[in-house]
């Protein structure tokens, strides 16, 4: 679909406002800035089971050297969720991927994703790509 008003007044999840009819509900999944297009799905193209977050600042460890399990959250609203992480590039800690235990709705690129131990204490973050 393209975008008439600007990417910018549209979000990962929204509902409301796409102008488009079709047989159930259909929702912003994405973008394709090149083409100034919003991308919509069903529901059920919401849901991310592994992400990718740059930027990483780990405040709890020095460095992830091996897969860590832990809890994420992405948006400051949601509930966290266990995950594990992974180190992309063994010696950048600037990039790590997440695999979550269940698929997450609406994770969005440019926010932020925490991670977590069980006692709710700050591993590190990042922003997700």
């Amino acid at each position: 679909m393209e975008s008439t008003n600007g990417l910018y007044r549209y979000t990962i999840g929204q509902r409301r406002g796409l102008g488009v009819s079709y047989r159930e509900p259909l929702f912003v999944c994405g973008f394709n800035k090149e083409e100034n297009e919003v991308v919509v799905g069903t529901e059920e193209e919401l849901y991310s089971k592994e992400i990718t977050v740059n930027e990483v600042n780990l405040l709890l460890i020095d460095k992830l050297d091996k897969p860590l399990e832990c809890f994420v959250k992405t948006r400051y609203s949601s509930k966290m969720s266990k995950a594990t992480i992974f180190p992309v590039d063994s010696k950048n800690n600037d990039l790590i991927k997440v695999v979550f235990d269940e698929p997450q709705r609406a994770v969005t690129p440019g926010q932020s994703a925490v991670f977590y131990t069980e006692d709710y204490i700050v591993i590190g973050g990042g922003k997700i790509m």
